[in-house]
């Protein structure tokens, strides 16, 4: 007789002060491997409470049978703005749907607060993690700002469905 192995259980979870340390961590370990860890990075990845929580941001994790294996936050800007940050998903644990399942909620979040605005900036290098974006409704538009971020070299915007990117200026 073959038993049906378990799949293992994922589970979003809303940020908890407990669960603080593991944001740093999967932060940290993914930084580690594609990048460096920049003095914004550390800043927010000590606080996050002060630095996202507070002003109206959310962390989510995906917990695999309970362990904390990704992580992604919406930091709120001002007038309806936001920005998906900080979306890491632990080495062993990639490649198997759980980033995608993390920005489907992180989009589902953002779309409950009525927010007008979703921007996200990453690297051109990152390409897995850029045809997700793309595949969930982000758009390339062009960076209203300079980055905080040294290794920043996209930016992209959410745009829902049901609608369609602004045309570039003298496309018309």
């Amino acid at each position: 007789m073959t038993r049906k192995a378990l799949s293992p259980r994922i589970d979003i979870v809303a940020y908890a002060p407990e669960l603080a340390g593991a944001f740093r961590d999967l932060n940290i370990e993914w930084l580690q491997k594609y990048f460096d860890v920049e003095a914004i990075d550390a800043e927010i990845l000590g606080d996050p409470e002060r630095h996202i929580i507070a002003h109206g941001g959310y962390i989510l994790f995906a917990c695999l049978d309970g362990r904390p294996v990704g992580t992604v936050a919406l930091k709120a800007h001002a007038d309806g703005v936001f920005e998906l940050t900080k979306m890491a998903v632990t080495g062993e644990c990639q490649g198997k749907g759980i980033g995608r399942r993390l920005l489907r909620a992180a989009l589902d979040r953002y779309r409950q607060t009525g927010a007008r605005t979703l921007f996200l900036e990453s690297h051109s290098s990152l390409g897995p993690a850029l045809h997700l974006y793309l595949a969930e409704g982000f758009r390339h538009v062009p960076r209203p700002q300079p980055s905080p971020y040294r290794r920043s070299d996209v930016y992209m915007q959410y745009f829902a469905p049901e609608s369609d990117p602004p045309m570039p200026p003298g496309s018309l």
